[in-house]
């Protein structure tokens, strides 16, 4: 198998985590599109935004998308990245897409351990539980509409980590 892989869903769902640990399981390259983004930009997410507006950076962020794709990659997009129609497309077409759900309240309790508010802005300026209950409901058809699979990410890293496994029938 040689295809990319993309991780799709909201904030806290775990995409940079499980994605390096897809990517060492299946020897592949791990790509973070916020951290290639400011890596490339000198520039966290809130910064481009406060700068360019949450337009600017969606641009940017659809171009990271075909920049950093490659045979052999797992790419952890940012919670936004299915917004756009083009970017959905795009995923489907060139690799497989794992949507990781979970409920508004289980992303909220992570959310609170880890804020890192430059890199995870908020979006609504609600408290943290009602922006992902919010968020949660707003995009979830995208996300589905996105995912070749849905992985469930309320459970330990290994019992995510093999229903990844399991759906690219892998051992």
């Amino acid at each position: 198998m040689n295809k990319t892989i993309y991780l799709v869903g909201a904030r806290a769902a775990g995409k940079t985590t499980m994605g390096r640990l897809l990517a060492e399981k299946l020897n592949y390259s791990f790509v973070d599109t916020d951290v290639y983004l400011f890596e490339t930009t000198h520039r966290t997410v809130a910064e481009i935004v406060e700068k360019e507006g949450w337009e600017g950076f969606r641009k940017r962020e659809s171009q990271v998308l075909k920049d950093v794709t490659q045979p052999c990659r797992v790419i952890a997009t940012g919670g936004g990245m299915i917004l756009a129609e083009q970017n959905r497309q795009y995923m489907q077409k060139m690799g497989i897409v794992f949507f990781l759900s979970a409920p508004a309240k289980i992303l909220a309790q992570r959310l609170m351990k880890d804020p890192n508010v430059a890199q995870r802005p908020s979006l609504t300026g609600l408290s943290i539980v009602d922006e992902m209950e919010k968020v949660l409901e707003e995009r979830h058809h995208l996300y589905m509409d996105s995912a070749s699979h849905v992985v469930n990410v309320d459970c330990e890293e290994m019992q995510i980590l093999g229903q990844f496994l399991d759906a690219l029938n892998i051992d």
